[in-house]
């Protein structure tokens, strides 16, 4: 039987062809102090990368607390996440990317709120008081502002589609395994429904490291697809 801690962190990192980035990531991560104080893992879910990435993971999984997950059919950034919840020792689960536009630094900031059971789930927010991506020309803040809209219908958070987020294990592994989409904190935000008590947590959001964006016309078909699915579940769950 899993055994969970309360008092511990698992970090999961879905990859695909982030060789460029793991050493510095990890390094970054390691350096956060408050980490020295709690147990955590750094879990990296690998979807069919054709560089390095397995690689290099590898390497640092001898000598410290990290665990590569192998999986060869690309099944996507939210299955990876779920499949990454299901190995995790920890009740605490935070989700980030590989590709250093999520601060680690920021860590302590969003599993705190969870360890003192203050919040569900705690958010690395752009769209609140302190956050901002300086990278970003203006028409690009707009259009992602603007393609927050739809989650709107069944969500009131200012950053509905992040990708940097802490919540319960638990919480993640109750979402199914073959959920489409990329927006894995969509599906968290959606499942909670208005019971859910979240927290946004600004945060400055860079532009990737190395590599190139996974973004594409077809990702972004699949989340306006994903956003109305949820809110059809949302109107069948709350309807009279």
């Amino acid at each position: 039987m899993q055994r969970y801690n309360m008092h511990g962190v698992s970090i999961i990192v879905p990859t695909r062809n982030e060789a460029d980035n793991i050493d510095l990531l990890l390094q970054r991560i390691f350096s956060v102090e408050y980490l020295s104080s709690v147990d955590h893992e750094i879990i990296f879910v690998d979807d069919s990368s054709s560089d390095a990435t397995r690689q290099t993971v590898r390497r640092w999984c001898a000598d410290n607390p990290v665990r590569l997950i192998e999986r060869d059919y690309g099944r996507g950034l939210a299955s990876a996440v779920v499949a990454g919840a299901s190995q995790a020792a920890f009740e605490v689960a935070l989700v980030m990317d590989a590709d250093l536009s999520h601060p680690p630094e920021k860590i302590p900031e969003l599993v705190q709120p969870l360890f003192h059971g203050e919040y569900d789930m705690v958010i690395g927010s752009r769209y609140v008081k302190g956050g901002a991506t300086p990278e970003w020309p203006r028409s690009r803040r707009i259009a992602s502002k603007l393609a927050t809209l739809p989650a709107r219908l069944f969500t009131d958070v200012n950053d509905p589609m992040a990708g940097f987020f802490a919540t319960s294990t638990t919480r993640l592994k109750n979402i199914r395994a073959d959920v489409p989409g990329f927006k894995i904190g969509l599906e968290a935000l959606a499942a909670g429904g208005d019971e859910l008590r979240v927290l946004e947590v600004p945060i400055v959001f860079h532009d990737r490291f190395e590599g190139f964006s996974k973004m594409n016309k077809q990702i972004i078909f699949e989340y306006l697809k994903q956003v109305v699915q949820l809110s059809r579940l949302e109107t069948d769950l709350f309807s009279p």
